[in-house]
């Protein structure tokens, strides 16, 4: 039987989508945190779950975005034979639409982070479209989608390799995930693609990671194939990395590791790595002729009551009367509260910065003495300062470091996850300090901040130059002024105990 399916329809389904998984998190996904939160040994590993889990909370009942991160928006549809559909747009520009409306929607505005022109100009489209679209043709009479808001960070990290069929994909596996670092902000799930093509490896790697989490069932039912053999195995191996939450050393870096596959060329054995972050993403629906499919929210009782209590230990820091020579003795590992203020930048207004300095002009900014802050905010709305206001990825900025610090003054930076070694090495050299907020907390972190205001590069829009007022914004000492990085100390001390434990 033919189903009529109306442009309208669809438009305010992925648009109702998009806002939903911008605040609430999968139930598996919450349940599987607070699994790996209440066995976690490591404290700093099971501080950076707490966050995790408290902000979730907060942006389900403040219906706010989970992460600044919105995501680039990714969605599968299975169009089946028998639809017609009652619409004047191409199908694309259908989908396009509802998430035009849904970065945009004006009680939960979503930050736009789609560039155009990508080698060029890069130049901000302001509605996040167009979104990456797979279709397949099937057989019934329903519309059947899956939509997914991927954050940038987690997206970096995705690999591709072309082996050898006599190739061991878990071996490759296990040298490539502690290469990714923690800028995909785990605990999370890795989605694998193995065969087809090039292009093929990657999707089934996406498409995988719209399944639920459920690693303990096939555990206890045992493997019926290699894809779920893969499954298991990964899941044990990557855990014994002791990579752990944030990357800070600890018994959980993977809640769940999907694998698909797909028949390749008798020469090849294509395979695809891709990432989910603290922040997952993704809803489902089916149309089928009666209306929109529009998403049912979740009870606040799903969400664990967890409370996160900083310690009598944690160091309490005002930034307007620091001295440079204070972060000398702060410690590895260490938890900061930050008060005072702050000012914040990315890569374009990095990269602006060096400009001005490679030219001799003038900073628009004072960074001697200061903290900068590696964040692009999303829009506040109602009462708010600023939006949800997490951390990116801070080893973007690293090519950048060192003439920052040697031309500026700079005293330190706030960043999520690790930094490389040629970060390291100018901090060490420049007695700074780098300290990391939690990625996928940042609604909680927004709270912390009680003033906003542009000061630099305002044509930049989310990455301008803001100055933060922030009150007790909670980090940690990654790297100190000598150069020790809790990210190269905290996994390797982590592994060690892990397999020591397995072997008794």
């Amino acid at each position: 039987m033919t189903t009529v399916i109306r442009q309208d329809d669809l438009i305010e389904s992925v648009a109702d989508a998009l806002q939903f998984i911008s605040y609430y998190h999968p139930k598996d996904f919450i349940d599987a945190v607070h699994e790996a939160y209440q066995k976690e040994e490591s404290q700093a590993a099971k501080d950076a779950m707490a966050q995790i889990l408290i902000n979730s909370r907060m942006s389900a009942q403040g219906r706010r975005p989970m992460c600044q991160d919105t995501g680039i928006v990714t969605v599968f549809v299975n169009i089946g034979m028998d639809v017609q559909w009652d619409a004047d747009m191409a199908l694309d520009d259908i989908i396009n639409e509802g998430v035009r409306r849904a970065y945009s929607h004006p009680d939960n505005v979503l930050r736009a982070s789609v560039l155009a022109d990508p080698d060029g100009k890069r130049v901000n489209t302001k509605d996040n479209t167009p979104a990456i679209i797979h279709y397949k043709v099937v057989p019934g009479n329903t519309v059947e989608v899956h939509v997914a808001a991927k954050g940038g960070g987690s997206e970096a990290k995705a690999k591709f390799a072309m082996l050898n069929p006599s190739d061991s994909v878990v071996d490759w596996v296990l040298k490539v995930v502690p290469e990714m670092g923690a800028g995909w902000c785990p605990p999370g799930m890795l989605g694998i693609g193995i065969g087809g093509t090039a292009e093929k490896a990657m999707e089934l790697a996406k498409e995988s990671l719209l399944d639920p989490i459920d690693i303990h069932d096939l555990q206890e039912r045992g493997a019926s194939n290699r894809a779920e053999e893969l499954r298991l195995e990964l899941y044990e191996k990557v855990n014994e990395l002791g990579i752990g939450a944030q990357g800070l050393g600890g018994l959980t870096t993977v809640l769940d590791v999907k694998v698909k596959d797909y028949p390749t060329h008798a020469a090849n054995k294509p395979v695809a790595i891709i990432p989910n972050c603290a922040a997952t993403r993704h809803a489902h629906f089916v149309l089928d002729g009666s209306g929109p499919a529009l998403q049912t929210p979740p009870s606040l009782d799903d969400w664990p009551e967890i409370t996160w209590d900083v310690g009598d230990n944690v160091r309490r820091v005002n930034l307007d009367t620091l001295k440079p020579e204070d972060v000398k003795e702060w410690q590895p590992g260490e938890t900061v509260l930050l008060s005072g203020k702050m000012l914040t930048g990315r890569d374009a207004a990095h990269k602006r910065m060096v400009e001005f300095i490679e030219r001799g002009e003038q900073l628009p900014v004072d960074l001697q003495g200061r903290f900068i802050y590696y964040v692009g905010p999303v829009d506040p709305v109602r009462e708010e300062v600023v939006g949800p206001a997490g951390p990116t990825t801070a080893t973007r900025m690293d090519k950048f470091t060192r003439t920052i610090l040697d031309k500026t003054g700079l005293t330190g930076m706030i960043g999520k996850a690790e930094r490389g070694q040629v970060a390291i090495d100018a901090i060490k050299e420049f007695g700074a300090v780098y300290l990391m907020a939690v990625g996928g907390s940042a609604y909680l972190v927004s709270k912390a901040i009680k003033a906003a205001k542009v000061v630099a590069f305002e044509d930049l829009g989310m990455e301008a130059i803001y100055e933060f007022e922030v009150e007790d914004m909670p980090v940690t000492v990654a790297v100190d002024s000598n150069g020790t990085s809790v990210h190269q100390t905290g996994p390797v001390q982590w592994h060690e105990k892990i397999i020591a434990a397995k072997a008794v």
